[in-house]
């Protein structure tokens, strides 16, 4: 403690003294305050201890086998650095007062976007230690001023070393002491083994400790230059490409890309960008392949060697198609912005790399007949969306208009919603364009150019509207339109792309083309040709990805105009409606659009063709799952009611399962009472007796929500009716109708049969059913008659030999087939059956 006391007084009278510190020439370079200060609160201590039970002392073992592997460079012929590196290190005592020059790329990146690439170097300056790392001393003097300023802090931990905490913390106080003396130290071979030390300090080092020794290294960059960077610190990363530890390969990974801005260019486009390939491809952590990722695009902010376009592209593909969404997601963030923009400055965007992934798309689609790979849809699709930003930047930069801009005056401000939220600051249009207040100004210029002088001689601009924008509406006539995912993914793309180029341009060149493909109007209901194209993907991509892009009372309008005709032309042309379907799924998934499909709908309510007014009715089934119970009251069930009423009984029946639907979904006791009235009069009413369709409308539906419904209205009413449906089959005259009825109920009874039922409900309503059925499968399909005739026989020994545990008054079906034996000898009489398996599974499983 004397010690101490003696060293901090020293250090007070140095610390009234000026040094200098050695000159780095390189005004575009950036300096260590650029990069993200960050530390991570929750690290971990990683150190391996050996205790001594008899010493109260502790070997500390700081690298991977013992203290001599630590201190000693380590040698190894498959996996050391190339021969040629190591012959080129500097032999020459290194000179405080000798300038430093660093490459600098043959690039034209906006410093805004320079600096947002590098935010992704994980430092750590903004702690007393951080900020030591982050300065090495020059000079005898500032050399004293740096032991002045350490010491006090190592000694304690010396003295007390006998916690892991203590030791990672000594080890740490270390890293700019061991930095210093490298830098200073006149034999090359001691600087490699002090930089050997720095690197197995830490046996596995954490986000905080790799973060620190990142700081130092960088700072170590900057003081030696480019020739000692290669030959000094870049042997240490590839020694430990291959650690067992996943930590010591995070950290070369990550000084790969810390390290990029001060090495000599051919060694970054060659050495460096290899060995983040070998780790990209071979490394199985996740984090370290993040990692990659990450410098990855650093080095791509710097790279300046055309020849490396072929490999970065190829890199870029590995990475979308990564298995891990942390990998995936820095690719999006870093990787792909940062080689856009290189892509750009090539003038390859729009010659090779977007139309590249849209030729994969499309070879996909055409290799997808069968079986669409929607995995690799998603990863070109998604690469593509990222892309917009840069395209758009590259049409703003390439503009007639873009000569014309000046900063002086007011700048306009540009809304809040503009563009939609980038993913990164990489992807944000003002950090590409280089400020907010220039993208601001090209805007106003843009706008007006689009507006009042339009595209003549704007080549980036016209191949968007002239080839990219036909070839994606092609593409999206070839997608299954069925595909939920993905019609999810191109109206998101659309979406994007419209938000981006702006109002103006969607306006006079998006809609234009999609409605000269969709050629609306009533001339064509009866063409084939003129309707093909409303049965595809095109409908419900135009409808949600560009008509919603803005939400202002025409835009609206135009929407409902849209949704309204396609409903009518394909109604009246009889063609399917699986392209308004989809259009009703993604807009549904935002409550802001029911109003809006419910206006839609009461159009068909109220039209004229009782085919619009059929529509109508099956579309509100989709509709009542998202809509909330006020809106079912007030607007969902009121229509239906009307429907119900329809001089057409195809109209009638279309309302049954929209119904079914409300009785699954919905709470309210008085809303449930009304529908209950709607179904009983279809059961009830004479003039339905002899509707076979409405018979099969609604046992399909009953099976279908039937073991989702509110008890009280399964067992009062869904049960008691099936029983009677099944009764009256039997006495059916016609095979076809009758099997067509009873293959139905047997489906209904096996979705049913996983409900829990009373005993009076079983007694008197559900084994006499069964027992209906069996009566019409014993003629018309004797393998459901085996079938049918093991759940009787169960169920009736069920309620004869009721147990004790059995709450009173009521059992369960799925109970009673729960024995290995009758399950067995139920799935292989249904594997010879044509029903579907997915509802007869349901036998065996109980309500959860």
């Amino acid at each position: 403690m004397e010690q101490i006391r003696r060293l901090e007084s020293e250090m007070d009278i140095l610390k009234n003294e000026n040094f200098s510190f050695p000159t780095v020439r390189d005004t575009d370079h950036p300096s260590l305050d650029q990069f993200p200060l960050r530390i991570s609160e929750n690290s971990e201590q990683y150190l391996d201890m050996k205790d001594s039970d008899k010493d109260q002392t502790k070997d500390v073992n700081l690298s991977v086998s013992d203290e001599t592997e630590a201190l000693t460079p380590k040698v190894n012929d498959s996996n050391s650095f190339p021969r040629k590196e190591r012959e080129k290190m500097p032999t020459y005592s290194p000179s405080n007062k000798d300038t430093v020059h660093f490459d600098k790329p043959n690039r034209k990146l906006s410093p805004a976007f320079h600096q947002a690439l590098l935010s992704f170097c994980r430092m750590s300056a903004d702690s007393r230690l951080g900020s030591e790392v982050s300065r090495i001393a020059d000079s005898e003097k500032s050399v004293m001023l740096m032991l002045g300023r350490c010491l006090p802090h190592i000694v304690p931990n010396v003295l007390l070393a006998k916690r892991e905490r203590m030791v990672i913390h000594l080890c740490q106080e270390l890293i700019p002491l061991i930095l210093c003396t490298a830098c200073l130290h006149p034999e090359p071979k001691e600087r490699d083994q002090l930089l050997h030390i720095l690197f197995n300090l830490i046996k596995r080092p954490d986000d905080e400790q790799r973060q620190m020794i990142l700081t130092g290294c960088v700072a170590f960059a900057r003081h030696v230059g480019p020739t000692r960077v290669e030959a000094e610190l870049l042997p240490q990363c590839w020694e430990q490409i291959n650690h067992k530890y996943p930590e010591r390969r995070l950290l070369v990974a990550e000084s790969c890309g810390a390290l990029a801005p001060y090495l000599p260019k051919e060694i970054r486009s060659s050495l460096v960008l290899s060995m983040l390939q070998q780790m990209l491809m071979e490394d199985k952590a996740d984090l370290v392949r993040e990692a990659v990722i990450k410098s990855l695009g650093i080095i791509m902010g710097y790279i300046d060697d055309p020849d490396k376009y072929q490999q970065g592209f190829e890199l870029l593909l590995s990475a979308l198609g990564d298995p891990s969404e942390r990998v995936v997601s820095a690719t999006h963030q870093v990787f792909l912005p940062a080689y856009a923009a290189w892509t750009t400055e090539l003038g390859n965007l729009q010659s090779h790399l977007i139309p590249t992934l849209l030729n994969k798309i499309e070879k996909l689609l055409r290799e997808g007949e069968h079986g669409l790979d929607e995995h690799k849809l998603h990863m070109y699709l998604s690469a593509l969306q990222s892309l917009i930003p840069s395209l758009f930047a590259l049409v703003l930069q390439n503009a007639p208009f873009s000569s014309k801009v000046k900063l002086h005056g007011e700048v306009p401000q540009i809304e809040v919603t503009r563009f939609p939220r980038p993913v990164s600051p990489l992807q944000d249009v003002a950090t590409i364009i280089g400020s907010r207040e220039q993208l601001a100004v090209l805007l106003q210029l843009y706008d007006h150019q689009l507006e009042h002088e339009g595209t003549t001689g704007w080549e980036s601009l016209l191949w968007v509207v002239n080839q990219l924008l036909p070839q994606l509406i092609e593409i999206v006539g070839k997608i299954n339109v069925a595909s939920t995912a993905c019609v999810h993914e191109f109206s998101r793309f659309f979406w994007r792309l419209c938000r981006t180029f702006g109002k103006i341009f969607t306006n006079t060149k998006v809609k234009p083309q999609f409605q000269e493909i969709l050629r609306l109007s009533e001339e064509n209901v009866d063409s084939s040709a003129g309707n093909g194209v409303l049965t595809k993907a095109t409908v419900p991509i135009y409808a949600t990805g560009v008509l919603t892009c803005y939400i202002q009372e025409e835009d609206r309008k135009l929407l409902v105009g849209f949704l309204e005709d396609v409903m009518t032309m394909l109604s009246l042309s009889h063609a399917p409606l699986d392209s308004l379907k989809a259009s009703f799924v993604e807009l549904g998934a935002n409550p802001a659009y029911h109003e809006l499909l419910l206006t839609v709908l009461w159009y068909g309510v109220v039209h004229t063709s009782a085919l619009v007014r059929c529509t109508a009715a099956r579309m509100f089934e989709l509709l009542v799952k998202g809509v909330n119970e006020t809106l079912v009251a007030q607007r969902v069930v009121p229509a239906l009611i009307t429907l119900s009423s329809d001089p057409e009984i195809s109209v009638r029946i279309a309302t049954i399962p929209a119904f079914g639907t409300i009785m699954e979904t919905v709470i309210q006791r008085e809303l449930l009472e009304r529908v209950k009235m709607q179904l009983a009069s279809f059961l009830e009413d004479p003039q339905y007796q002899d509707q076979h369709s409405l018979h099969i409308e609604i046992i399909k539906t009953f099976g279908r929500v039937g073991p989702n419904a509110e008890p009280r209205f399964r067992d009062e009413f869904v049960i008691p009716h099936l029983h009677k449906l099944a009764l009256v089959n039997n006495l059916q005259a016609v095979d076809s109708k009758r099997l067509d009825i009873a293959t139905h109920l047997f489906e209904a009874y096996s979705a049913l049969s996983c409900c829990f039922i009373s005993e009076d409900l079983m007694v008197n309503h559900f084994l006499p059913g069964l027992r209906c059925l069996r009566n019409d499968m014993e003629h018309l399909s004797p393998e459901h008659e085996v079938i049918l005739s093991s759940m009787i026989k169960e169920c009736e020994q069920k309620v004869e030999n009721k147990t004790v545990q059995e709450p009173p008054g009521s059992m369960s079906i799925a109970a009673s087939l729960v024995s290995e034996d009758t399950k067995t000898k139920f799935l292989n009489k249904m594997g010879q059956l044509t029903t579907s398996g997915a509802m007869l599974a349901n036998v065996f499983q109980r309500k959860k």
